[in-house]
């Protein structure tokens, strides 16, 4: 007789499957009572069938729990969501005296890389990372339909390793776009989605593959260790939602299904995501692609002010930042920053570290005040443009762009030499001699260089006439490199 009670128990929990009631409730009554007990008949035992939940009713119960919101979220993401199919030719140089003999001078080869992106907006604009398209002679993107798109690079962001595609017109289906979010209400601990191709066209089928964690943390400044990375990853989401290589570029997603953040880097040791990953808050990545969009560039804010620990411990480690140079004329001295004021917050966030100084003034937009307070008091500060991107730029050969070197430029910069030419773009090949945007030509042989015309003269009047040794700063140190131009 106890058969039926127990079926009645069983079925109203799976009908119910969010009802937590604690033992002794109303729930627990369909327990069946020990062996020992006297059993009294009564209405429910004679319940007819037809009054049970039904295998069907169970099943739709059982179907509706596991439509989670990881799973709602992944379904309103996943079909903006592309890979980006990446071909640049790459030059190879000898490694070694025996290798000279066999690589010929100047030899080039075809490499292909991987990345993943998002569509945002409706018109084919794809928000994916800079280090991505890196080089790119040809960038195909496909959609998780599987079609493909021939990408225009509309502009891209190396400090903070953004960059914009623009794909044509997509014929009669409309192209599915993400929802963006907003990075500024996350919490630690709250759930989140990568999405992105790993594997890309090494796999069958162009989904996307989604991978969940949960936030870990907010505002992590980064300093990248691969040589192929530049500048730094501030105000970083960590998270420890896999992301593996080929992931870059793709969408952290909330649980509603919206884009809070760009995946971006990953600290690992083997190579593979090992549950320490990062993404660019989506609020900055926003802004630096509606620049992108609109003007190929982004507007970045100078403030003419360097930084450094104020009164490290044993350790070496520092809690609390000070001004180290000012430069004049510059936003910074104009709104009266002296060297030796340690540095509270900036517009209500506190900084801590050097990289907290960076990370305020990445976020901070030319002609929009900030509020920068120190040990002697707050002070008004009104940013300006960077000196490097207003300046003229010269093109030499056809591999870089230069600018004159500037005392305001060596302030943006922090250059030692007082003359040169800085390298403001620069071409796969100019890259693949070990030369990076942000370099100062000094030298080009035994001639010193002043200026960006006298370095772009100099270069042109070089090509066929045998091995170019140009001399250059970078991080406040000389390097150099050796190359022929045809």
């Amino acid at each position: 007789m106890t058969r039926p009670r127990l079926v009645l128990g069983l079925a109203a929990m799976l009908a119910c499957p969010a009802c937590d009631e604690a033992p002794g409730s109303e729930a627990t009554a369909y327990a069946a009572p020990p062996s020992s007990a006297p059993v009294e008949r009564t209405d429910r035992d004679t319940a007819s069938p037809a009054t049970l939940p039904q295998p069907d009713t169970v099943q739709a119960v059982l179907d509706a729990s596991r439509r989670t919101a990881i799973v709602r979220a992944a379904e309103r993401a996943a079909p903006a969501v592309v890979s980006v199919n990446v071909t640049r030719r790459q030059t190879v140089q000898p490694r070694s005296l025996w290798e000279s003999f066999f690589v010929p001078r100047g030899y080039e080869r075809v490499v292909q890389g991987l990345g993943s992106g998002f569509i945002y907006d409706a018109s084919g604009l794809i928000l994916t990372n800079e280090h991505v398209v890196r080089g790119a002679q040809e960038i195909v993107v496909t959609l998780a339909d599987g079609r493909d798109f021939a990408a225009e690079l509309v502009g891209t962001d190396d400090v903070n390793d953004l960059a914009v595609l623009r794909i044509g017109e997509p014929g009669p289906d409309p192209l599915p776009t993400v929802d963006l979010g907003t990075s500024s209400d996350l919490m630690i601990g709250e759930w989140v989605v990568a999405i992105g191709n790993p594997f890309g066209y090494l796999l069958s089928n162009p989904e996307p593959t989604v991978t969940a964690g949960v936030v870990s943390a907010l505002g992590r400044n980064i300093i990248p260790s691969g040589q192929d990375e530049s500048g730094y990853y501030l105000d970083m989401i960590q998270t420890d939602a896999s992301i593996n290589p080929g992931n870059s570029g793709g969408p952290l997603v909330n649980a509603r299904g919206e884009v809070v953040g760009v995946n971006s880097s990953i600290l690992s040791r083997t190579g593979g995501s090992e549950g320490l990953g990062f993404a660019i808050p989506i609020d900055r990545a926003r802004r630096v692609a509606a620049d992108l969009a609109r003007d190929g560039m982004v507007r970045r804010a100078w403030l003419g002010v360097e930084v450094e620990p104020a009164e490290a411990n044993r350790f070496g480690r520092s809690r609390s930042v000070q001004v180290a140079r000012v430069a004049k004329p510059s936003p910074g001295s104009e709104a009266g920053l002296r060297v030796g004021s340690v540095i509270r917050s900036v517009d209500g966030e506190p900084v801590r570290t050097p990289l907290d100084w960076e990370a305020a003034v990445l976020q901070a937009r030319p002609g929009e005040p900030l509020v920068v307070r120190t040990d002697r008091g707050a002070v008004r500060l009104v940013p300006e443009g960077l000196p490097s991107l207003t300046a003229d730029r010269i093109r030499a050969l056809e591999d870089f762009e230069l600018v004159t070197l500037t005392p305001a430029i060596r302030a943006e910069r922090g250059v030692v030499a007082e003359s040169g030419a800085l390298i403001v773009s620069l071409s796969g090949a100019a890259r693949d001699l070990g030369l990076r945007e942000g370099d100062v030509i000094l030298q080009i042989n035994r001639q010193r260089i002043r200026s960006a015309e006298e370095a772009a003269e100099l270069l042109g009047r070089l090509s066929g006439r045998g091995t170019v040794v140009l001399y250059y700063e970078r991080n406040r140190r000389v390097g150099s490199v050796s190359f022929y131009i045809r």
